[in-house]
């Protein structure tokens, strides 16, 4: 049975539930009388067909169908959902709210995105209160999961539990605040910090840039997959959440901060922390959450790293300033790193993807050498790989050390074969074998190099080809 979510009110928010909704399958039906919504809701959607899909290993469902309509009658017609994402104003809620269940499925459920207003305020005056609950969520809805899922005594438990079941079967963590409070939950925190940093700037002692800095280069990292108390469970070592907040709790009356009006640490409330915190994570060790905490880091950084931003950046900047001159003498090192964490598959060892990634980093760095980097690559002219073949010989596991040394066994016209042998010390791990052909990135046809690259890649052939052969150039998988 098709599935079906009406979005009232189309902009950022409106546009991001839009898109996650029509991504997982259902058809979505939008109201919003601003002539602009098609344009703004449709770049919503194809950033999230950009990027959403790929948060996925399995196949997507077939995208659903988005509809405009001039009237709310239209637009809730057969709804099961219907998100309300207009403007912050409790007259204008009242006023849709109204609209809305005149013409709605008195089954359909109505999330308010509000960040600010309690639920038992928007039902306030309604003629089916139970209908109206807060569902807020965080931009870009269409990536991030949550979604605060606020409730009130008016909510029958099947509203409830069928707000939680829809959330849930889109990709979303219902995050179910069974006692209303202004703002919610997660806004609350962001006002604290947002505070904080207003007086920092005005009281001249940061810029935005360096307090987003002090964010995005440290405990932002933390919260991103761990967040606020399970990370200070780890700060308390082997005592405990009990021993960081002796240690720590007392800095909550010193005047570091604008926002002085802190809870008095009783045992009641030490108590209940610990034990909240025992339940949250005490099945881990510490050195069993320290691991946890790294394996994400490493993830999460070399994922910016990628992208040449925040941590990434820096990561990157240290590595150019890390590199050491290549010997062109002889065999080249190519690849000289040891394997990260995320590298390893659930044998314990290398993933077969990443020997791949390791050659084509080799060959990358070849290209580089030879002349063909990233200005003459943006002038028009590159390599493409036409052929691959590689041998796994031995195992490699996180932490290892690899070196790959690589050979030129071809380069003369448009074409170029380069062998690499990957090792661990004296150990050979793994060989790849691989034809590259010279292109126009104009045309995207086989080309000549340019005459520079053409004249370093046959000097390094030359050199190399008074090598001995090494063993297993040319064989086909399974034949020895």
């Amino acid at each position: 049975m098709t599935k079906i979510a009406a979005i009232i009110g189309g902009g950022v928010i409106g546009g991001g539930w839009a898109a996650r909704f029509l991504l997982m399958g259902w058809d979505v039906q939008v109201f919003d009388p601003d002539p602009e919504a098609e344009r703004k809701i449709s770049e919503v959607l194809a950033n999230a067909r950009r990027s959403l899909p790929g948060l996925s290993d399995v196949a997507m469902p077939a995208e659903g169908k988005l509809t405009f309509h001039a009237e709310i009658k239209d637009a809730v017609a057969g709804t099961s959902w219907i998100q309300e994402s207009v403007p912050e104003r409790l007259e204008i809620k009242h006023k849709v709210y109204a609209g809305l269940q005149e013409h709605a499925p008195a089954s359909a459920i109505i999330g308010s995105s509000t960040s600010g207003f309690k639920p038992s305020e928007l039902q306030e005056g309604m003629a089916n209160p139970g209908q109206i609950v807060v569902t807020h969520p965080f931009n870009p809805v269409y990536l991030l999961p949550l979604a605060e899922l606020v409730t009130t005594e008016a909510n029958p438990a099947e509203v409830v539990d069928g707000a939680k079941e829809i959330l849930t079967s889109i990709g979303m963590h219902p995050l179910h605040l069974k006692k209303e409070i202004d703002a919610h939950i997660a806004d609350r925190f962001l006002e604290a910090v947002w505070r904080e940093a207003l007086w920092l700037v005005k009281d001249g002692i940061a810029t935005t840039e360096e307090i987003d800095d002090a964010i995005r280069y440290g405990f932002g990292l933390r919260w991103g997959q761990m967040g606020l108390f399970e990370t200070y469970r780890i700060a308390g070592g082997e005592a405990g959440m009990k021993h960081f907040i002796a240690q720590f709790g007392p800095c909550l009356q010193w005047p570091w901060t604008k926002l002085m009006d802190v809870p008095e640490l009783t045992d009641e409330l030490i108590n209940m922390i610990a034990d909240q915190s025992d339940a949250q994570s005490g099945h881990h060790s510490i050195r069993e959450l320290e691991r946890i905490r790294d394996n994400n880091l490493v993830g999460m950084m070399r994922a910016l790293k990628a992208q040449d931003y925040g941590a990434g950046a820096l990561l990157n900047a240290q590595d150019k300033r890390m590199a050491q001159p290549i010997d062109m003498s002889g065999l080249i090192t190519t690849v000289s790193r040891v394997v990260p964490l995320d590298w390893t598959d659930y044998n314990g060892h290398m993933n077969e993807a990443r020997y791949l990634q390791a050659f084509g980093d080799a060959t990358d760095k070849f290209m580089e050498l030879i002349g063909c980097d990233a200005e003459y690559i943006s002038s028009g002219g590159s390599y493409f790989t036409a052929e691959t073949h590689i041998r796994h010989l031995d195992e490699a596991h996180a932490g290892a050390q690899i070196e790959v040394r690589t050979r030129c066994l071809l380069g003369e016209g448009k074409k170029m074969h380069l062998w690499h042998e990957m090792y661990e010390g004296d150990r050979l791990l793994a060989t790849g074998e691989h034809m590259l052909i010279h292109v126009s990135l104009e045309t995207r046809r086989a080309s000549e190099p340019a005459v520079h690259i053409a004249a370093t890649l046959g000097r390094i052939a030359e050199g190399h080809a008074t090598l001995p052969m090494p063993e297993g150039v040319g064989k086909a998988v399974g034949k020895k």
